[in-house]
This record gives structure tokens, C-alpha cells and sequence, in this order.
């Protein structure tokens, strides 16, 4: 299991543990890498086990830190879980708890999403609020509000929130915003409630389609899911299943910047362009080439990018999780480019730190403005969050000099030996652990 920092206590104080990433940027990426299964489906899938009764299989699942979180929540809850290699088995046959504690969730977010299958399963659940990367406000409003219209009664305690249904009853439920989570919760509830529910204004990410997909495997009946309106006819019960969890399109993206920022040229396996359709647009317009290969895409780039525009939206608009790796791209390109981020208030903590390396970039509310320097300068840099630590990752590669980028543990969370795939590309790249110590 992945442990980036640790602390161990010793007579004269604590030793403390932590990893960062060197970068010697201007080596060319080249070749073939292998996308890994898609995190933000993996942990949904995981926590939408809970309504199976037997043993799920789960195949192409990454291994990173998030994945491991996951794994001891669902251990908590009850699970027997063994994980080789890629492959997840889960074993729900026992007695499951519905309380999902705060030690855990509130390292991560998505752990929201056991709140779901534990009211359809149980009628129950005690869910500490969560936690996850600093980006922005995230309340889970739409969640409650929208399981409420199922028949489930909620207080909030102590941290925690609570959730009974003595019956849950299919509704048509109108989501103010295309909330994913709240999507997610709403239809590994609906999937046991009686009747029909109907979730409009629902999200659309590929990975509302990799649950669907999931759920329909176990015995659920699932329409509609990628459009706006989910429809979901419940049943009585859900069975066990194996499944294959899709690419991950941001991870994806993620390399393609970092093969484009080096000027290079490489596949990226398993990747799905379907699901990338409007980030390969804006790579176009700023000059990128890409193509389809029978296992994915192929990407390239041998000159400087052209200033794009563009705005984050949900899907099937530009993802949010990818707009702190292109700002890194687009601080050295031709021109200059404006970014609006339209899902998350805080999410241009990086561009400071693009700033330490040189770039010119202003950021106003949730506008930011780039203006493209010839190159950027390695420096010690600091990750704020997952996306953030990734962006600085993209931006070392291309710069001139060496690059250390700190608070690495973000960017495990997300990506599976990001430093070794990097590295299989021809990046000269090294993950260092340190151990400092602190008197008391």
C-alpha cells in the first residue's frame, strides 16, 4: 500500500517521512504508455459493491493511494477485500455496518459514495462528512435533498450524517446542478427502491456510464445513463459481478500534456478518445496532432503551442481535473490564453506556483489569464492537491533546469507510478524519500 508520509515517534521527538519528485526538464517523451483503469470509476464501483451479495471482481483497478483508502472503508463497513495485481475482489456476503467512520472518510471525498448502497441495502447510514483535496466548496446538499424525495430521513451529528429509510419509493428528482456525486448516490439507492426513479439534470461523465454499466451487470435495470435523464426501475435484489473498470480519461489527458510539453510523441494505451472529445479539440487548436490507434491514441507535438481559450464545465465540457495541467502546457505557449473555471471556486492554487517557475500568469475570481513566456525555469515547487501537483509535473518536464516537486502524496493519489511510466517514456524523472527529523 502506498504510505507517501509517515511519522514515527522517538525518545527525543518525531522523524517524519515524506517523498517529492526531481524532474530534469527538456528530455523529449517518447514511445508507449499504458492508461490505468479510471479512479473516479474505480472508487465508485467499489462503494456500489455494497449491494451485491456474494463476491464482485474487479478488473483494471489502479493501484494508488485513493484505491487503498477505499479498500479500508469498505474493510470497516464489513467487506472481506483482497487485491492482486489490478484485479479487486470484494465479498459482501457478510454482515455489513453502516457506519462509515470519520478517520477514514475524511481523507476522501468519494467515500460520500457508500451513503447510496448502505440506505438501499440497510436502510441505513451514519456517513462522517468528507474530506478530499482543498478546491473548492463541495457541500453535499444536492445528495441529501434529492434521497430525500426516495423517502430517506436525515439528521447531521456530531460530524456525522445519518440517513433512514424505512422504505425507499421511486421519485422523479430535478438536480439543480449535474452534481456526479449526487447522481451516483441517487442511483445505487434508486437501484432497490420500488418503482421508477428518474434523476433529471443528471451528470454525464464517463463514469456515470461505467456505473450504470456496473449496476446493470448485478441485476439493475438502468437507462439513459450519459444523458441528462437517468431512468431506473428498482428490483429486489442485486447480485455479485465482475467488471472491468474503463480508462481513465484524465490520466489520459494528463500524459498527453506531458508528452506535448516535452515536444514528443507516444501512444497512449487503453485511452478512449470518445471520452476526450473536447480536450483533443482545444489540443488541436493549439497545434497538437493526434490519431487514433487500435488500443487508444496516438499524440504529438514537435513545436511551441498556440494560445487557447477555454472554460471548465461538466461533461461533456472541458474537465475540470484537467484545467491545472493545461494551464502548465499553455504557460509557454504563443500568445495568451484565458481560463474560466466554472466547477470549483478555488481550483488556480497552482498558478502561483507556475509562477515561481517562471510563468506570467493573473488570476481574478474565476478567471485566469496566461501569457506565454518562451520557457519555463525549474524550481522547488509545492503541490496543493491532486490535479495541482500533476499540473506542476507537466509544466517540469517541458521547463529548463531541474524541478522538485513537493508534497508528492497528491499526485499518488490519483495516478498509478506516475514517476515510473514517466521514466518508461524516456523522462528523467526520480521519486526521493526523505526522512527529516523534529526535536521536542
Amino acid at each position: 500500500m502506498p504510505n507517501p508520509k509517515r511519522e514515527k515517534r522517538r525518545n527525543n521527538g518525531y522523524s517524519f517521512v515524506v517523498n517529492y519528485l526531481t524532474i530534469n526538464g527538456g528530455v523529449r517523451l517518447s514511445g508507449r504508455v499504458q492508461i490505468s483503469g479510471a479512479k473516479n470509476s474505480a472508487l465508485k464501483l467499489m462503494a456500489a459493491s455494497l449491494l451485491g451479495h456474494g463476491v464482485t471482481v474487479l478488473d483494471n483497478v489502479p493501484r494508488i493511494s485513493d484505491v487503498f483508502t477505499m479498500i479500508e472503508v469498505l474493510q470497516r463497513l464489513g467487506a472481506t477485500v483482497a487485491f492482486e495485481g489490478n484485479t479487486l475482489r470484494i465479498d459482501t456476503s457478510g454482515e455489513i455496518s453502516t457506519v462509515a467512520p470519520y478517520d477514514l472518510v475524511r481523507r476522501m471525498r468519494a467515500s460520500i459514495n457508500v451513503l447510496g448502497p448502505l440506505l438501499a441495502r440497510s436502510g441505513h447510514a451514519r456517513v462522517a462528512m468528507p474530506g478530499g483535496c482543498n478546491i473548492g466548496n463541495r457541500t453535499i446538499d444536492m445528495h441529501e435533498a434529492g434521497l430525500a424525495q426516495l423517502g430517506v430521513k436525515f439528521t447531521f451529528d456530531h460530524g456525522y450524517l445519518e440517513g433512514i429509510a424505512t422504505k425507499l419509493i421511486g421519485k422523479k428528482v430535478l438536480l439543480d446542478f449535474p452534481s456526479r456525486g449526487a447522481t451516483e448516490n441517487l442511483m445505487t439507492a434508486a437501484v432497490l427502491a420500488e418503482g421508477v426513479t428518474v434523476i433529471e439534470n443528471a451528470a454525464r461523465e464517463p463514469d456515470i456510464v461505467d456505473l450504470a454499466s456496473f449496476l446493470n451487470s448485478m441485476g439493475a435495470q438502468v437507462w439513459g445513463a450519459g444523458t441528462s435523464t437517468v431512468e431506473i426501475t428498482g428490483v429486489e435484489r442485486m447480485e455479485s459481478t465482475f467488471y472491468r473498470v474503463s480508462a481513465d480519461p484524465i490520466e489520459a489527458g494528463t500524459f498527453a500534456l506531458a508528452v506535448l510539453a516535452t515536444g514528443g510523441d507516444a501512444e497512449l494505451a487503453g485511452a478512449q478518445p470518445e471520452t476526450m472529445e473536447i480536450f483533443l479539440e482545444k489540443l488541436e487548436l493549439a497545434g497538437a496532432e493526434w490519431a487514433p490507434i487500435d488500443d487508444g491514441i496516438r499524440i504529438s507535438g514537435d513545436h511551441r503551442p498556440q494560445a487557447v481559450d477555454f472554460a471548465t464545465l461538466p461533461y461533456p465540457g472541458f474537465p475540470t481535473d484537467l484545467q491545472p495541467q493545461m494551464m502548465a502546457y499553455l504557460a509557454a505557449a504563443e500568445g495568451t490564453s484565458i481560463i474560466t473555471e466554472n466547477v470549483f471556486e478555488n481550483r488556480f492554487a497552482h498558478a502561483q506556483e507556475l509562477v515561481r517557475m517562471g510563468a506570467d500568469i493573473r488570476t481574478e475570481g474565476h478567471h485566469a489569464v496566461v501569457r506565454g513566456v518562451r520557457r519555463l525555469q525549474g524550481a522547488p515547487v509545492k503541490g496543493s492537491d491532486l490535479r495541482a501537483g500533476a499540473a506542476l509535473v507537466v509544466a517540469a518536464l517541458g521547463a529548463e533546469g531541474q524541478t522538485e516537486v513537493h508534497d508528492f502524496h497528491y499526485v499518488e493519489r490519483g495516478y498509478e507510478d506516475f514517476a515510473g511510466k514517466l521514466r518508461g517514456l524516456g523522462g528523467d524523472v526520480e521519486l526521493v524519500e526523505e526522512t527529516t527529523s523534529l526535536s521536542i
